[in-house]
């Protein structure tokens, strides 16, 4: 129990350090709990209104003029009390809105500092449930929090100290009743913070069960597995619908038992009152305003208990969201562009590389040069290793022994930027925008104009597939659905060459393009003055005209050369050739 209250305190602390993004806000935060003070103060004036009308009005002298004028008066306290209600509101959600904006970006700009590593042990799904589910409950609680936090307390205090100048004997059942709620409520909040992190630990597992099964609905269906699947989703399901239920019902006391607290306070309130009025040592009025004070505690403490249960889950998210914000990017930038145009594009000095915790190198030892305008082919079974190296050259990775550099500069040494800015880059999943043909071209240069954006859709074999949609702003839906694999492949080779790179990287990206049309982009390929040029590929086709080959054995370089070279001298490129020559003819 211990451990979990200590958990509870550092996520109370990790929290409150998100409250520096609250610093743009700081008018907001300090009027809306400063007027929703003032709404209070109106509020504890009420109780003593009404023993005025019925102790002076309706069992006194005072008459119906009297009556009339209090009723006035309170009126008068409950709309003023509505003005500042209003507007403390309007502060509170404009401070929690905004704070849980600044947040957003804040956590957003942060996860795209993270290399591969990060973004591979965060994974996908954490990482959505940081940027919506867990911000809307932060959001949430701070709203409340800059509502009810500082008003709450004041209202239970200040009936207190109203009922002592009323009854003082009455009111001592007040400094009996509320020590006794409090210990009720911040035990249930003890118990749930650490209930409440694990709920959000499962909703992540939902989460990513739910969106692979939207990634993977196609694969699915072929092979008949919805059933499976539906099972999965529904354990899971069904375990976070198990966890928020029980702490659901942990949560759910909390109410029932402030109504017993309370109701038995107004029971005995009402019995010892009705003593004292009977004796005359109390009016009826006082006995009424003593009943309503205890009302008025009543209902703040319920909605004290409510904004703890709140709290308590903005605490849990909020340590969630910073503990990913305190996630130390494995990668930091070089100064500067320290290229030397005269050495080699690309060098690897017995580089190798382990993913994760793995012990096992994907890659190992591997050696090599590319010198400026070269076309290196690099070819190798499932798992060689063949991804690996071409991300290391941007630095998506950091090798894990030995040095990579580009145009003689280790590539650690240069800024992010100007690394990057050398290199085009298709990845092996060919990804289009949401947008227009247009706005997904310039992603490599944002100032292309039209002759170089079809300049470069040309070199793709992608300009007739452009003037077929209508041209460059013909639409582009969600993930490119709109267009086929083989089109996205063009399309994103032509968003890598409008960025003019000196090193471009095609990873297996014409796996989709039907032989004629990786022969003409391969013949296209050549007209590039001065670019090096990395094609990963499983077709001997594709990489036959390069100037070096290399082949990739269990993450190592089982032999390099040109085409004709291995064919003579390596029984793996010659086993592979064979295989697709034999496969072709048989086609």
């Amino acid at each position: 129990e211990s451990s979990g209250n200590s958990r509870c305190f550092y996520g109370v602390y990790k929290m409150i350090r998100l409250l520096k993004y609250l610093k743009f806000y700081k008018k907001e935060s300090i009027l809306g709990p400063l007027l929703k003070l003032l709404e209070a103060t109106l509020e504890l004036l009420v109780p003593l209104v009404i023993s005025a009308v019925i102790d002076y009005g309706i069992n006194g002298t005072a008459g119906s003029g009297y009556i009339v004028r209090m009723c006035l008066l309170l009126v008068l306290l409950g709309a003023a009390g509505l003005g500042f209600s209003v507007v403390a509101q309007y502060f509170a959600a404009k401070a929690a809105v905004g704070f849980t904006a600044k947040v957003r970006f804040a956590l957003f700009k942060h996860i795209q500092e993270f290399s591969y590593s990060e973004l591979d042990a965060l994974g996908t799904s954490t990482m959505v449930t940081r940027l919506t589910s867990d911000m809307n409950q932060v959001q949430n609680g701070l709203n409340l929090t800059l509502r009810l936090l500082l008003r709450s307390p004041f209202v239970v205090l200040g009936s207190m100290v109203m009922a002592f100048t009323i009854d003082t004997r009455l009111a001592l059942i007040f400094a009996v009743v509320i020590p006794v709620l409090a210990a009720v409520v911040f035990t249930v909040m003890f118990l749930c913070v650490p209930m409440y992190r694990k709920v959000q630990q499962k909703l992540d597992r939902v989460l990513s069960a739910t969106r692979e099964t939207l990634n993977g609905v196609r694969v699915i269906r072929a092979f008949c597995r919805e059933e499976e699947e539906i099972k999965r989703f529904r354990e899971r399901s069904g375990d976070l619908t198990r966890a928020q239920i029980f702490t659901g019902r942990i949560a759910a006391v909390l109410n029932p038992l402030t109504y017993v607290i309370i109701n038995l306070a107004v029971i005995f309130l009402i019995w010892k009152g009705a003593i004292r009025v009977e004796a005359g040592l109390l009016t009826q009025g006082a006995l009424i305003a003593l009943y309503n004070y205890t009302a008025q505690i009543l209902t703040e403490l319920i909605k004290l208990a409510n904004l703890i249960i709140s709290v308590t889950k903005s605490v849990a998210c909020g340590n969630r969201i910073q503990a990913i914000l305190e996630v130390v990017p494995s990668q930091e930038s070089g100064a500067g562009d320290p290229a030397d145009e005269q050495a080699p594009a690309v060098e690897f000095e017995n580089v190798s590389l382990c993913y994760g915790a793995n012990r096992e190198p994907s890659i190992a030892g591997i050696s090599f040069q590319a010198a400026k305008g070269e076309v290196i082919g690099i070819i190798g079974g499932t798992g060689a290793g063949k991804t690996s190296i071409v991300h290391l050259i941007p630095r998506f990775y950091d090798a894990t022994e030995g040095v990579v550099k580009v145009f003689g500069a280790d590539v650690k040494s240069y800024s992010f930027d100007a690394l990057r800015e050398k290199i085009g880059v298709v990845p092996q999943y060919s990804r289009l925008f949401q947008g227009t043909i247009r706005e997904n071209l310039q992603w490599g240069n944002k100032e292309a104009s039209d002759e170089e954006l079809l300049a470069a859709a040309q070199i793709a074999q992608a300009l007739e597939l452009i003037q077929q949609k209508g041209g460059l702003d013909s639409a582009v839906e969600q993930n490119g659905r709109n267009f086929s694999g083989g089109q996205r492949q063009r399309l994103t080779i032509a968003r890598a060459l409008v960025k003019k790179p000196k090193i471009l990287i095609l990873d297996d990206s014409s796996s989709a393009l039907d032989y004629a049309t990786d022969a003409a982009l391969r013949r296209a390929l050549k007209s590039l003055q001065g670019v090096t040029v990395f094609l990963v590929s499983q077709r001997t086709a594709s990489i036959r005209h390069a100037d070096k080959i290399l082949v990739l054995e269990d993450g190592r370089i089982a032999a390099s050369g040109t085409h004709e070279s291995l064919l003579r001298e390596s029984p793996l490129y010659r086993e592979i050739y064979s295989s697709q020559v034999k496969e072709a003819k048989e086609a």
